[in-house]
């Protein structure tokens, strides 16, 4: 739990930056499915734009995914209700 409220703050940036990766790579998975072809593996394509969502969402072993900026948000939201 985030000490200050400019810890707090900083978290939730950060937390919102690895969200924002995520996103990226999301979109460009889904840019290799929209530019495949017809002799493409679209079922492997499409297994890999899932798994890539899948760690936006919960995050993969180094971020926490949407799921930490929701809590960073939490924490920053009931700090400063005090």
């Amino acid at each position: 739990m985030a000490k200050s409220l400019e810890d707090a703050q900083k978290e939730l940036d950060d937390e919102f930056e690895q969200v924002r990766k995520g996103l990226r790579k999301v979109r460009e998975k889904l840019e290799e499915v929209e530019k495949a072809g017809p002799m493409d593996d679209m079922e492997e394509k499409l297994k890999e734009l899932e798994d890539t969502v899948k760690e936006a969402r919960t995050g993969g072993l180094v971020g926490s995914g949407a799921k930490g900026h929701s809590k960073a948000r939490k924490e920053l939201e009931d700090i400063k209700e005090g």
